[in-house]
């Protein structure tokens, strides 16, 4: 089974992170974003992914040399992966890269999309199940959130037939608390709903209309579920895994101090943290230099804090310098540029 991924975003929320790396190629727990995802769908049955690009494909490819990721199931049986790259003429968002991605890959059977920034353990296989059983011509993942307003809320009748779908409704008017989670099952059929070569939103245009035809289903579910399209959930996503993955404080590749204190923190490979150092629910990411006697609280370091800084609840891009003995708290480094 094939799958659509779409990693074109430019990921102006996680900047200056990706001023240097694409988002997808983030790490959460020592790996990419985008490899917790392939993998992830390789449990649910996916055999091929398309990487649907809007820009060089250059990052991921140095990333999958072979064009492959492997994923080991629970018991223990290992599923490769095939990647291809559909790198967009122009920026089409998320239904045109759909469309173009899909007919560019020859997709002509049911087939699985994914948002390529998120982290989820959700059973991609039970998904499509829900979604044949209902001979759908949509189906959508959803899940429940405290603060639905930011994201495509939608509302059910007692099969799971979509009823309404509204994208970012004002606070207060929200139809439920569930949320498209940015997995979907869809029919090639959907694919003639999309202009082709065009700018269309899926959620905002293909949905809507589908709703309103009756031809679009969803399913709920409580597993694990992240959107780490900002700096503050992108941190969580990676303080998470602490508690549920083997090791993955401190990358063996990292260079640690022995008299440095690392608190409930991720520190990748390639990463350095000097004598003294303090780091606490914080992720030290590659090349990242904490110097002696520095104290990082709830951040994100790509680039250099000097000896006895302090930086609280900030984030340093690749280029981002914290001088030695200063304190910053809420800054990001360098500053962002106006999208």
């Amino acid at each position: 089974m094939q799958a659509v991924v779409l990693v074109g975003g430019f990921g102006t929320r996680l900047r200056p992170l990706t001023n240097s790396i694409p988002k997808p190629m983030l790490p959460v727990g020592h790996v990419p974003i985008i490899e917790r995802l392939v993998r992830n769908l390789a449990l649910g049955g996916i055999t091929d992914v398309v990487l649907a690009l809007g820009f060089k494909p250059e990052p991921f490819l140095a990333a999958f040399p072979d064009g492959t990721v492997s994923a080991i199931g629970p018991d223990g049986t290992a599923t490769v992966v095939h990647l291809r790259y559909a790198v967009e003429p122009q920026p089409l968002d998320t239904a045109g890269a759909i469309r173009f991605a899909a007919e560019w890959a020859g997709i002509d059977q049911t087939f699985v999309v994914a948002n390529g920034d998120i982290v989820t353990d959700l059973d991609v296989a039970a998904l499509v199940q829900f979604h044949r059983d209902r001979n759908a011509q949509a189906t959508l993942h959803l899940t429940s959130v405290d603060d639905p307003s930011t994201f495509g809320v939608v509302q059910l009748d007692a099969d799971g037939r979509v009823l309404q779908f509204v994208e970012k409704p004002a606070p207060g008017t929200e139809p439920s608390n569930l949320i498209n989670a940015g997995t979907y099952v869809l029919e090639p059929s959907v694919l003639d709903a999309i202009a082709a070569g065009e700018k269309v939103s899926i959620e905002r245009v293909v949905f809507p209309a589908l709703v309103a035809a009756g031809q679009v289903f969803a399913h709920a579910t409580d597993d694990y579920w992240l959107d780490t399209g900002t700096i503050d959930l992108f941190r969580q996503a990676n303080l998470d895994v602490l508690a549920v993955e083997p090791h993955p404080g401190a990358h063996v590749d990292a260079s640690i101090h022995q008299s440095a204190v690392i608190t409930n923190s991720v520190v990748d490979a390639l990463a350095t943290v000097d004598a003294g150092a303090q780091i606490r629910d914080s992720v030290i990411l590659a090349g990242g230099h904490v110097g002696s006697d520095a104290v990082v609280v709830d951040s994100i370091i790509m680039g250099v804090v000097g000896s006895g800084a302090r930086v609280i609840n900030s984030v340093l891009g690749a280029d981002g310098v914290v001088a030695a003995d200063e304190q910053i708290e809420g800054e990001r480094r360098p500053v962002p540029e106006p999208s």
